[in-house]
């Protein structure tokens, strides 16, 4: 007997199920009547004892620098609930095998770094593995367990910072179309409307979050008769970019541009000048995550299984008033 039957048997999705089996919120009194009567007709209960000791960490993929800050978080709460912890990785194109070899093994839990698809989750509730997602590219569905950050008052102290320096030419490189990079465009926005400043799209530019991205995009900007006296990347690796696109055009950080990031990974305090970006706590929203994840496992009820933690500025040496 399988949530998936007991599903299908009442009408109702996967996860249904699994909310009525974890004692969620998001289910009507009459579906969860139908969903318990048909559990205790089948004695359906959740597997014990079966799930290996390790919560599994999924990417879609590894490339990013913040991934050993993510590896960090989930390694302390790992290893003081004397778990192990598995890397892999959700491919693109192979997910579905993925998610097959994951199934197999029976985690305690799984943490994904990643927007997990409707397919995926149904595939993982439907064998009782809970899942928390990471920092949510796009907008979770009602009932999904995730931790994240505030991208958009990290956007807006950003372009904040750069108006009460005095500027006014500030453009953004934006990543893809994912929900944390147009929440952080739509701080930059607000705090330019804040300080009275026409939002120009012009200077908003939309990349990858690469540190090659950035600096093509910088380049591109900087290459124009009316260049901007700031820019304010959507993460650290473009803000990297960026510098290297402004030393190609014989300008110096901040005498001629201004920069500001977007992370806080720990090689930007290093960086000549030292990058000033936002703060986004990595390592102890990794942790959360695990916490929350292993709770899950343990068929323990949440207060909460939906965090979202403080990002903050964090001021340091790249940006200065514009001259004059």
């Amino acid at each position: 007997m399988t949530i998936a039957y007991i599903a299908q048997s009442a009408g109702v999705s996967v996860p249904t199920v699994s909310k009525v089996l974890n004692g969620r919120a998001g289910v009507s009194d009459q579906t969860r009547a139908r969903v318990e009567e048909l559990i205790n007709r089948y004695g359906y209960r959740k597997p014990k004892g079966n799930r290996q000791k390790i919560v599994e960490l999924v990417f879609r993929e590894l490339e990013s620098m913040w991934a050993v800050e993510i590896l960090r978080g989930v390694e302390q709460v790992a290893s003081r609930n004397r778990t192990g912890v598995m890397v892999s990785r959700f491919g693109l194109h192979d997910s579905e095998a993925a998610v097959d070899e994951t199934v197999g093994r029976r985690p305690q839990a799984v943490l994904s770094v990643a927007q997990l698809s409707d397919a995926e989750r149904d595939r993982l509730t439907a064998k009782d593995i809970p899942y928390v997602v990471f920092d949510p590219m796009d907008d979770v569905p009602d009932g999904v367990p995730y931790v994240g950050a505030t991208n958009f008052k990290g956007g807006q102290s950003a372009a904040r910072h750069l108006t009460g320096l005095g500027h006014r030419r500030i453009a953004m490189i934006s990543g893809p179309d994912h929900g944390y990079c147009l929440a952080r465009v739509a701080g930059y926005r607000s705090a330019l409307e804040e300080a009275g400043l026409p939002a120009d799209p012009e200077l908003v530019l939309r990349t990858g979050l690469t540190r090659e991205d950035g600096q093509a995009a910088a380049s591109e900007l900087l290459a124009r008769p009316d260049r901007p006296t700031a820019i304010f990347a959507a993460n650290d690796m473009q803000a990297l970019g960026v510098y290297q696109a402004a030393r190609e055009a014989g300008l110096s950080v901040p005498g001629d541009l201004s920069v500001v990031g977007f992370d806080d990974v720990p090689v930007v305090a290093w960086v000549d000048p030292p990058l000033t970006t936002v703060h986004q706590p990595l390592t102890e929203m990794a942790a959360a995550a695990t916490e929350l994840a292993l709770a899950l496992g343990r068929g323990e009820k949440v207060p909460q299984i939906g965090l979202e933690f403080a990002t903050r500025l964090v001021v340091r040496e790249s940006t200065a008033p514009p001259r004059r």
